[in-house]
């Protein structure tokens, strides 16, 4: 079970637009990694555009924000056009990469094996704190997804 102050594990995937990733790289900011059942749920929806909404205060922070979920990158790429989404989502079809953020489960209400959980990483690749799952700090609220990662960083525009 990954706890707060646990490193981050590293991996690699690529973008919704092709775009090479690989967490360590971006090592020297903090990072929101967002973590998310499926494209155009009501639930899944909502967080993105709650993050939307605010992305300029995460913009102008310099912390950038990954979504991640299973799904095709066609799929995400509908999803963040139809919803004007200013982030990229992050590739992980074979749900490897959700497996080892131990965001996995066997049953969900929707089908799908990605549980609603947000790591907030800090500039040492550092998990600083977690959003939704059993070592979470808070459930995810997904319409006031952006208020809490913002709250908790204490972050102003």
């Amino acid at each position: 079970m990954l706890k707060i102050k646990d490193e981050a594990p590293d991996f690699e995937t690529v973008d919704d637009t092709g775009k090479q990733f690989k967490l360590s790289d971006n090592r020297g900011q903090k990072i929101v990694l967002y973590f998310y059942p499926k494209d155009f749920t009501p639930g899944c929806t909502a967080e993105a555009c709650s993050i939307r909404d605010s992305y300029q205060i995460f913009e102008g922070s310099r912390i950038p924000v990954f979504g991640i979920s299973g799904g095709t990158a066609e799929l995400h790429q509908k999803f963040r056009a139809k919803h004007n989404l200013p982030f990229n989502i992050l590739l992980d079809e074979d749900l490897s990469i959700t497996k080892l953020y131990e965001v996995y489960s066997k049953l969900n209400i929707i089908g799908i094996g990605v549980k609603r959980i947000t790591y907030l990483i800090d500039e040492d690749g550092k998990i600083e704190a977690i959003f939704g799952g059993s070592e979470g700090l808070d459930k995810v609220r997904s319409k006031q997804h952006a208020e809490q990662i913002v709250n908790f960083w204490g972050l102003k525009l």
